[in-house]
């Protein structure tokens, strides 16, 4: 979608913060640190976020984080989410703003959404609390444990062949079923979050990584026999 170069000039330093973040979250940074939203707000408008006296050489990174924080902060009227440390991600709401901005001055037709099972909402929340998505999403994959993978697939290091193999194929079953359904629009959880096909795909990532990875420990597991 082309911006309107007017729109965009006449924005507001929270409005164009969220436009850093939409074209972060476009790259596939979802969610994205508050370390990147400063780069990419500086880099977009160097002259809101730029330090002063030092515009172009450096970003002023309070301008950034004063507006994320707080009661009025953009967390605080929904439209970032808060998903770990340090890390965030557009709600809903966020987005449909940013659409209305990037728009001619009229609201776009709302985006069409869809709908997930409160089980699947609760696995998804499940796999982005784990240590070993925030360790992922953090450049940290290399910390990232075997017991830690464990526990984003739901296995247990004292299961054997064949329950180790059903985990890891409940877990590609799930990933599927909701890319299937997210391929046909956005959903949004009850905590306001909006959930694209992107976001799942990253968990898929994920998901490969530690498969290969770990691939000798899950083989031993698969390989143990229960004493009778």
């Amino acid at each position: 979608m082309k911006s309107n170069l007017t729109n965009v000039a006449e924005c507001t330093v929270p409005e164009k913060i969220l436009l850093a973040a939409l074209e972060l979250e476009e790259q596939g940074q979802s969610p994205f640190s508050a370390e990147a939203l400063i780069v990419a707000s500086w880099q977009k408008f160097p002259k809101t976020f730029g330090l002063k006296g030092y515009a172009e050489l450096y970003p002023d990174s309070n301008k950034v984080l004063s507006s994320i924080m707080g009661v009025r902060g953009l967390a605080g009227r929904g439209w970032l989410t808060k998903m770990g440390q340090k890390l965030y991600v557009l709600t809903r709401d966020g987005r449909q703003l940013v659409r209305r901005l990037l728009s001619d001055g009229t609201m776009p037709p709302a985006e069409e959404s869809v709908k997930i099972t409160r089980e699947q909402e609760k696995y998804l929340n499940g796999l982005w609390g784990s240590t070993a998505v925030e360790k992922y999403n953090e450049g940290r994959k290399q910390e990232i444990t075997f017991a830690e993978a464990c526990s984003y697939w739901g296995v247990n290091e004292a299961m054997r062949g064949d329950a180790v193999n059903a985990r890891l194929d409940h877990v590609r079953a799930e990933m599927a079923a909701l890319e299937r359904l997210l391929a046909l629009g956005d959903t949004a959880l009850t905590n306001g979050r909006s959930v694209s096909l992107g976001d799942v795909s990253h968990l898929h990532d994920v998901n490969s990584y530690l498969e290969e990875r770990f691939a000798r420990h899950l083989n031993l597991l698969r390989s143990r026999v229960a004493r009778p």
